[in-house]
């Protein structure tokens, strides 16, 4: 395919703006121009690359090629930095990061390789960001699965240990009963509707499911101050509770849930790719178990 570096940089621009509009202030042109150069590139390759929506999307023939303009952006980047020239201000890292890493470990290693690169961090459940990593959305993502997704590599990077916490009291209201008895009756805080850790530590705590009260509060600070003000108990990540140790109650001490995560990349030969990795990797050998 004889495609063009502003055609997929349209392309690219136009996905992450989610409009032309916005895609054509990212890149300094008009909208007019996106739109001819995404046209162009779908009349190069022969196929639909977007759904024009709001936000637009890519169709699955656009999905290659998106990934084909996050490789070509990164390598470009790399050329330019290793001729000595000031790089462009445009080339952007998309990551993956579940909330929690993102709200206590992340952002410390990212910035420390920001002077380079943009980064564009997609919020997902650890579970779920490998599903950002196969669409071609994301280049790179701290996920839960060890399987590397097609294209990829996998590294370990330890893991987050959870534990079941409320504030004191919450722990003195509820948890004055026999604990397997208050656990089916004591109101839950959950992260999101994906979020399965209070579960998980249910079952293995009273041998089957329960349903107590739930509150979904999906933002990780939001989410620990649920818990904190007394909303309901919750599996709070070590690394946010020693914050504030003496706000919380572990009600029951020797239960802990350790979530492993990995770091997920696309094969790519790529100086800036290799630096964010080995900057997270260096953070997360400190901060994780």
């Amino acid at each position: 395919m004889d495609v063009q570096l502003d055609q997929l940089r349209a392309l690219a621009a136009a996905v992450d703006e989610g409009t032309l509009d916005a895609a054509a202030r990212r890149l300094n042109v008009t909208p007019s121009a996106i739109s001819q150069r995404v046209k162009a590139l779908e009349t190069t390759v022969g196929r639909v690359l977007l759904r024009r929506g709001k936000p637009i999307s890519v169709t699955e023939s656009g999905r290659a090629v998106l990934s084909l303009a996050r490789h070509v952006d990164l390598l470009v980047a790399d050329t330019t930095t290793a001729l000595g020239v000031e790089p462009d201000a445009t080339t952007t890292l998309t990551l993956a990061v579940n909330a929690d890493s993102l709200d206590t470990w992340v952002l410390p290693a990212l910035a420390a390789v920001a002077d380079c690169v943009q980064f564009e961090i997609h919020r997902e459940d650890e579970e779920h960001t490998t599903a950002l990593l196969r669409d071609g959305t994301v280049m790179a993502a701290i996920t839960a699965t060890a399987e590397p997704v097609q294209g990829c590599s996998v590294s370990a990077l330890g893991a987050m240990r959870y534990r079941p916490m409320a504030s004191p009291s919450f722990a003195a209201r509820w948890f004055d009963a026999p604990l397997t008895e208050a656990l089916t009756r004591a109101p839950v805080v959950v992260f999101d509707r994906k979020d399965d850790l209070q579960d998980r530590y249910l079952r293995a705590r009273l041998g089957g499911a329960a349903s107590p009260p739930r509150h979904y509060v999906p933002a990780s600070a939001g989410y620990v101050d649920a818990v904190r003000l007394g909303l309901g108990w919750g599996m709070i990540p070590v690394l946010q509770s020693e914050r504030a140790p003496d706000r919380f109650v572990e009600f029951d001490p020797r239960a802990h849930i350790d979530v492993p995560l990995y770091w997920q990349q696309w094969k790519l030969p790529s100086r800036t790719l290799t630096a964010v990795a080995e900057s997270i990797a260096r953070t997360a050998s400190r901060q994780l178990r």
